[in-house]
């Protein structure tokens, strides 16, 4: 009954006889949420201590982050977005003596049965032909070897999500070293090798698989949005309905805790910051009953949240909503709550370790003054980097970053693998590979942290001073001369040497954004330009940025201001971000990203938190809601259906949504490759040429089957019948043969 943590490797591993609490910090560390995960044959005693567990975690953190309780298999969407390769249901629990993987780990039979477009989920089932299905993906593994079975009906988009999920396990649980092999069901004479390796496992098939299973239809909201009061009267729960939608804020008082039902579908605690402790502590179980109470579902998703750290989707549930100490018009303002106010610019590293609550908030282990070491995978082994370009990345090489720091007389240690996006995959995996080697010779001390270009954590930003730059391409080998490039254009992000980072964007006008500070180095100068709407600790950022990006001469561009050989080296003027309403660090209401969806006969829409460009899919139709405006992305390969009644799923959104929408608030039908300004300022460091070329589904399958070499492990799994055909004698028969001889046999087989 104790918080135990999962090691890295583990993440995304879910035993079903286990519950767990998942933290997760966003904006920097300012907010968090927490999830409970209960899993469907967890006892009541795990279930209840979890819960306990997250209320503790909830006031250590000063009441400010939002609490979920997710149950296996009805996952948030949120929940989800923290796993990208999806999520894998696993057999049994700690009280069985399961442990989560092990790195290097062969010993493994496991069959797992892959579902999921968007977000992926795995669930262990059993070994036989008897769990596949005509229209899901399965894998097989086998230790060294990942066979992925594709139904006859399953998409390009679930195919490619079941490689990338085959993948992960290969690199996290096998250290790179794991053959993957795809069969296509409905041509498995294509695949011999790796049939034989699935017949040798699961027995020849002799009967017709089963038909596909249709997903189970996901419960949502139907627009029934109720507020209820919510107190304890002499110990029993009393719950009194006070209004239906529209919701208002005003009726939230800061004394009293409240539940929003989304009618059935979701159900939200908000607790007031002046209401009784012994309130806000029992706010998740209070959720829990009313969710009985109500005959709802025991899958239900649960949601609590404290007064100033509400959710973007429980503010999109008021008819409007308005921070405390918002400005009017145009300003910045802030987000409340205990880990927000927490100021980030000055350490007192001993404060940090005898206070771990305040590291917690700050969400730094220390003031980033400890040792630093860099190496890059060069031919896939560790190189050194030189100490004089620290903090600088490229984007086409990986890296690690080892960070040693002294808590309490002992050195503690964190190793950062950084991935450049446009590193070769056996980079990637030579990255991961090498990082257990390196753990290894700190007996296993350090924590490993996967930092994929362009989402960097917090400490990583501070462990470089305020000089972290990331270039978009290229490489920082010795010897390598980079393609001369021209004009180069770096976007410069951060308050100070903790918080600061300057990112390569493609060196044109529509990358400009008026609320930062920008870098233009061209052959004869390096032009410093401050957007309207940058504060001035960002402009001296950006001044100290310059200097070590460049020691060319230095000018200051202030917007709308810029001269003619400014817009030249861009290539001309272009429209940019420059909406100030974009200048608020908080919005008024957050922009929130769906995904839309007919596939299953009835239309669907699914949030995509935390999102970036990536989440973009070319076979999607995507809605971006910003408040003021609705914005219909089309992906080129999306299905005509969707593309087609894209708009009326823009009005149905709008006409259901439980804030009471105007239903004349403008919606823009953007097209994969011409998106503007006004959309993709909503977007960090948007790359123009994400989509000219990518790893596509066909393109990853060739790559594995051109790396794939299944001899030997074909030959460990052939069936009895597949190993007298293709040898001529039994296997009892041909151990009792001298090595020259089995040698010999397997060669002329094809199997050595």
């Amino acid at each position: 009954m104790k918080m135990v943590p999962v090691p890295p490797q583990g993440f995304g591993n879910f035993f079903e006889g286990d519950c767990y609490i998942v933290l997760y910090s966003r904006n920097s560390g300012q907010t968090a949420d927490i999830h409970y995960w209960v899993g469907n044959y967890s006892s009541q005693d795990e279930q209840g201590a979890a819960a306990i567990y997250v209320t503790q975690l909830d006031e250590y953190l000063g009441g400010s982050p939002v609490q979920h309780r997710e149950v296996q298999g009805s996952e948030s969407s949120r929940f989800k977005s923290y796993f990208k390769n999806g999520l894998i249901y696993k057999k049994g629990g700690v009280s069985s003596g399961f442990h989560h993987v092990e790195t290097n780990f062969y010993n493994i039979l496991r069959l797992l049965h892959v579902k999921g477009r968007k977000h992926v989920t795995a669930k262990e089932v059993e070994v036989s032909w008897n769990s596949f299905n005509n229209g899901d993906i399965f894998l097989l593994d086998v230790g060294k070897a990942i066979v992925q079975w594709n139904g006859p009906q399953s998409n390009r988009q679930e195919k490619l999500k079941a490689v990338l999920l085959a993948q992960d396990i290969r690199d996290r649980e096998r250290g790179g070293r794991a053959q993957i092999g795809i069969v296509e069901g409905q041509y498995e004479e294509d695949s011999p090798e790796w049939m034989r390796i699935m017949n040798g496992v699961l027995g020849q098939r002799t009967w017709h698989l089963k038909e596909a299973i249709p997903d189970d239809p996901e419960l949502t909201p139907n627009g029934n949005v109720r507020l209820y009061h919510v107190s304890d009267n002499s110990g029993n729960l009393l719950v009194q309905e006070m209004a239906t939608q529209p919701l208002t804020q005003d009726l939230l008082r800061s004394t009293d805790c409240y539940i929003v039902d989304q009618g059935g579908s979701c159900v939200m605690v908000w607790k007031g910051r002046r209401a009784s402790k012994e309130e806000r502590q029992a706010a998740l179980s209070r959720a829990v009953g009313f969710i009985k109470a109500k005959s709802y579902p025991p899958n239900t998703k649960v949601e609590v949240m404290t007064e100033g750290g509400e959710s973007a989707m429980f503010k999109h549930l008021f008819k409007s909503w308005r921070e405390k100490g918002q400005t009017q018009g145009l300003g910045t303002t802030y987000s409340l709550g205990n880990i927000a106010n927490v100021s980030p610019v000055k350490f007192d590293v001993m404060e940090l370790h005898a206070r771990p609550e305040v590291a917690a908030k700050q969400r730094m282990v220390d003031d980033a003054s400890g040792d630093v070491l860099v190496w890059r995978i060069e031919n896939l082994e560790l190189a050194e980097v030189s100490r004089s370009t620290y903090g600088q990345f490229y984007g086409g090489d990986c890296y690690l970053v080892l960070y040693t720091y002294v808590k309490s007389h002992q050195q503690q240690y964190i190793l950062y693998m950084w991935q450049g996006r446009h590193a070769t995959q056996d980079e990637i995996t030579a990255c991961a590979y090498q990082a257990v080697n390196v753990d290894g010779k700190y007996n296993g001390a350090p924590v490993q942290v996967r930092v994929v270009m362009g989402k960097e954590p917090r400490h990583f930003l501070a462990i470089f001073k305020g000089k972290l730059i990331i270039f978009e391409g290229g490489t920082g080998r010795r010897g390598v001369v980079n393609p001369e490039r021209g004009a180069r254009l770096f976007q410069v992000r951060g308050t100070d040497e903790l918080n600061t980072k300057a990112t390569e964007v493609p060196a044109r006008a529509s990358s400009l954004n008026t609320n930062d500070v920008f870098l233009l180095k061209t052959d004869h100068m390096c032009y410093l330009w401050y957007g309207k709407g940058c504060s001035g600790d960002e402009r001296v950022m950006g001044r100290a940025m310059s200097d070590v990006l460049s020691k060319q001469d230095k000018k200051v561009v202030m917007e709308g201001q810029e001269p003619t050989e400014f817009w030249i080296a861009l290539g001309g003027k272009a429209p940019y971000a420059n909406d100030k309403r974009l200048q608020r660090e908080e919005p008024l209401h957050s922009p929130r990203l769906f995904e839309c969806s007919n596939q299953t006969g009835c239309f669907r829409m699914t949030e995509v938190d935390d999102f970036a460009q990536s989440d973009l899919d070319e076979e999607d139709v995507m809605l971006l809601d910003t408040w003021e405006e609705i914005y219909l992305w089309i992906g080129k390969s999306a299905n005509h259906s969707e593309t087609k009644d894209a708009h009326d799923y823009a009005l149905e959104y709008l006409r259901t949504h439980p804030a009471g929408r105007d239903l004349d608030t403008p919606i823009f039908t953007v097209k994969q490759g011409y998106e503007p300004p006004t959309f993709t300022g909503w977007f960090y460091a948007w790359d123009p040429h994400k989509w000219s070329g990518g790893n596509s589904y066909e393109e990853m399958k060739k790559k594995l089957a051109d790396a794939a070499s299944v001899s030997q492990i074909t030959f460990a799994y052939l069936s009895p019948v597949d190993f007298e055909t293709l040898l001529g004698t039994t296997r009892s028969d041909f151990q009792r043969l001298p090595k020259w001889r089995q040698d010999d046999l397997k060669k002329k087989a094809g199997l050595f």
